[in-house]
């Protein structure tokens, strides 16, 4: 029996973080030095570009939500759904986001408004109306649209065309076959190169925002020891979650981590200033909308300070989620199977961001509030920010403690379907990847997130992550191009107007690239 995960890929990839990793181990300080110095270089001069880039994506989302072509399922004609609505948009938003919302829901607020405001002075009425709509801006319809083209992109050539779940497979109507040969295994080694980086400083930083917390509420010594057992712990978990399988691991791990979400929210609106929470929610809205172009657009060509404000926040969170898409876009695309590409758009696009703004509305206002009170809360670490939130309003103790385990199982849950996901790139896009490949990748990557701390390299590795971006934004754009001729070869297969006139036959999908590419 072949041992599946002794593929190309596999071996191209894992030479791939082995050149990053090693000089981030030995020389932890140039490497950081150096990458630090490409991120810088590339926010500055190819900001404008992520700004064109992800805007477009958004549009792009939009125009196949009211085109004809909205209407094709994932799938066959006539396939259904595989998980129930609360259990699929439970899998995509911890998946996606769900671990960032607990880390960043009351110190990107107050960072806006009281430590580096976008535009305003810091203190001011502005800049505490800009704290909310320019977090509303970086974790809303811009991020989940980076996410929800990759997903639609895997999941329509998996589904509807009966190709393998990989990346380099999306670009067969521009390459046709020779997507099975090195380019394609360039394109899948990058996936997973960027998934390994991305999961591994996750786990370094999830470990340490942890341990900030447990050393803020209990005393507990913030040091490499404790991050050492925290991340031994979750690995242990994650693992035996990965092995039970997609369909229950996963789906229970995220189904807890949304009620924990919920009542934590509920809770926190509930000791609060629940009225000014709702009205800034609604405000805020107001102001996205409003300024959702202009954010959109907004370099500060002519102000460097803000400019500055600009690559250190939107170019880098724009970037991030570009790095991050290969593996939440693999993800959320195993998981939507039977739906049509109208209903997948509006869920991804609208759904998690909804929830997203009402988060942080509640926490950003707690943060604001408190700090508007005394103002020693902007001086504390960022992972200790939450916990010294609560810390000014009733039951402190006891959100700080369900905050505690909502970043424990979002942490799990993050690990456990990157392991699924690198299972799968690993065995050639296998749905059902081997428990020792999936056993592999987890124990690799917890190493090296283990390592990178102990030497002090998970920064070097951050920006690496942040230097992938670049590249594989180039994929996507040509990912984009290719799922618009094939859909567009579809709707004129089938007479797709307001109605199909033609239905391809099962296990026989319409195909642009019968005879290979256009390149």
């Amino acid at each position: 029996m072949k041992d599946n995960y002794l593929t190309a890929v596999f071996w191209i990839s894992l030479c791939l973080v082995a050149l990053v990793v090693l000089p981030g181990t030995i020389i932890p300080e140039s490497f950081q030095d150096i990458t630090r110095n490409v991120r810088v270089l590339i926010g500055t001069d190819l900001g404008w570009y992520y700004l064109l880039l992800v805007t477009f994506i958004v549009l792009f989302c939009l125009f196949l939500i009211v085109s004809p072509v909205g209407q094709i399922k994932l799938g066959d004609p006539d396939s259904e759904p595989e998980h129930s609505n609360i259990s699929w948009l439970a899998m995509l938003f911890s998946a996606g986001m769900g671990i960032g919302l607990v880390f960043w829901g009351a110190a990107e607020p107050l960072s806006h408004f009281a430590i580096a405001t976008p535009a305003a002075d810091p203190g001011t009425v502005v800049a505490l109306e800009d704290s909310l709509k320019y977090t509303f801006f970086h974790w809303g319809i811009h991020a989940w649209a980076v996410y929800a083209i990759v997903a639609l992109a895997l999941a329509y050539f998996k589904f509807r065309k009966k190709e393998k779940s990989l990346l380099s497979v999306t670009l067969k109507p521009l390459f046709g076959d020779r997507t099975d040969g090195p380019l394609g295994q360039v394109v899948d080694s990058v996936t997973i190169f960027a998934t390994v980086i991305g999961v591994a400083t996750t786990l370094g930083f999830g470990a340490a925002q942890i341990n900030g917390g447990l050393n803020y509420l209990f005393g507990i010594p913030h040091n490499i020891w404790v991050q050492l057992v925290i991340i031994t712990v979750t690995t242990v978990l994650f693992i035996l979650s990965a092995l039970s399988g997609i369909g229950k691991g996963v789906k229970l791990l995220s189904n807890i981590n949304v009620i924990l979400a919920v009542g934590l929210l509920a809770m926190a609106i509930a000791v609060g200033p629940s009225v000014t929470i709702l009205n800034e929610f609604v405000d805020t809205i107001g102001h996205y909308l409003q300024d959702f172009f202009r954010m959109s657009f907004r370099t500060a060509a002519n102000d460097e300070g803000q400019r500055a404000w600009i690559q250190g926040w939107t170019i880098f969170y724009w970037a991030w989620w570009i790095s991050w898409s290969p593996f939440v876009g693999v993800f959320i695309a195993r998981i939507s199977k039977g739906r049509t590409i109208r209903e997948f758009l509006v869920n991804v696009l609208l759904v998690p961001t909804v929830f997203s703004f009402i988060w942080f509305s509640a926490f950003g206002t707690l943060a604001n509030s408190a700090q508007i009170m005394d103002g020693t809360l902007a001086g504390l670490a960022t992972e200790e920010v939450l916990f010294g939130t609560f810390s000014y309003y009733p039951l402190g103790a006891l959100l700080s403690g369900i905050a505690i385990v909502l970043v424990f199982s979002f942490f799990i849950t993050s690990a456990d379907s990157a392991t699924f996901v690198l299972g799968m790139l690993s065995e050639d896009g296998s749905l059902y990847p081997h428990n020792r490949t999936k056993v592999i990748w987890g124990v690799l990557v917890s190493l090296i997130a283990v390592v990178l701390l102990a030497s002090g390299g998970l920064d070097a590795l951050q920006n690496i992550l942040i230097i992938v971006a670049l590249p594989f934004s180039f994929i996507i754009l040509l990912m984009m191009l290719s799922l618009y001729i094939e859909l567009n070869h579809e709707k004129k297969e089938m007479g797709l107007s307001i109605k199909p006139e033609n239905y391809p036959e099962k296990d026989e999908p319409f195909k642009s690239y019968e005879d290979g590419g256009i390149i």
